[in-house]
């Protein structure tokens, strides 16, 4: 395939940056689209330009760290996937592909298509987390009976990888889907109960705090979420919330 690709290039944080064009020839239609990246920016550096810096780590839709905005969608036009499993079959020979970062405001872009999302880590640092007695009394997790629902439903929300894909795709830049996910992992079991006040009321504070937009309800989350965390987790964390707040 020969490609027309237009991308985001910004020096740094306080450059204006520009979309920049470049054109790739001979990619392979089973090539991962990370690798077509690796491609151009072998030719950029054999013809002495600057690489295009895009992050990456696993490269098996775990990490989560290969968050771009392709053709105006969170990791591309297909389903359920990372950037990093989209495959050039997705795409014809002959396309335009437009390829941007991440955009809102508590996601800064760093250079080119690398953005600063440190903001999700002090998230999870506000109270994303199940504080244990290591002391050497502790109590075996399989002591403590669970429904399988409710087990089944946690995994569901542990299964987030905080790619950013659901502030990505929202008009409001609202990090719930991935906060909620967060705090129904835990709300969900007895290990999690001990501090669920806290957990909610932090985590919320620091969301707000970061300059994240409200929930607008229009799915769009979910629908570009590469796990398909379900917008009942939003639901739940707004009920853990009121309680909470009472």
């Amino acid at each position: 395939m020969n490609l027309t690709l237009k991308i985001w290039r910004q020096k740094n944080a306080k450059d204006k940056g520009k979309l920049v064009e470049y054109k790739v020839t001979e990619i392979s239609d089973h090539m991962s689209f990370l690798e077509m990246m690796d491609v151009l920016n072998e030719q950029l550096v054999n013809s002495g330009g600057e690489p295009i810096a895009f992050d990456h780590d696993c490269r098996e839709g775990i990490c989560g760290m290969c968050s771009l905005y392709i053709n105006g969608e969170a990791h591309g036009p297909d389903r359920e996937i990372t950037t990093c499993q989209l495959h050039m079959r997705m795409f014809n020979d002959g396309d335009t592909i437009f390829i941007e970062p991440f955009r809102s405001r508590a996601f800064p872009v760093i250079k080119d298509l690398v953005v600063d999302r440190t903001s999700f880590e002090r998230i999870q640092q506000a109270g994303g987390y199940i504080s244990i007695n290591t002391s050497g009394n502790t109590q075996d997790a399989n002591a403590t009976p669970i429904s399988k629902h409710d087990a089944d439903m946690s995994m569901d929300a542990a299964a987030c990888i905080g790619c950013g894909a659901c502030v990505a795709s929202c008009k409001n830049s609202s990090a719930m889907l991935f906060v909620s996910a967060k705090v129904s992992q835990f709300a969900l079991l007895p290990q999690g109960r001990v501090e669920a006040v806290d957990r909610v009321m932090n985590m919320v504070k620091q969301m707000d705090d970061e300059g994240f937009g409200n929930c607008t309800n229009t799915g769009a989350c979910e629908v570009e979420c590469p796990k398909g965390i379900s917008l009942d987790n939003i639901a739940r964390m707004n009920r853990e919330y009121l309680k909470a707040s009472i």
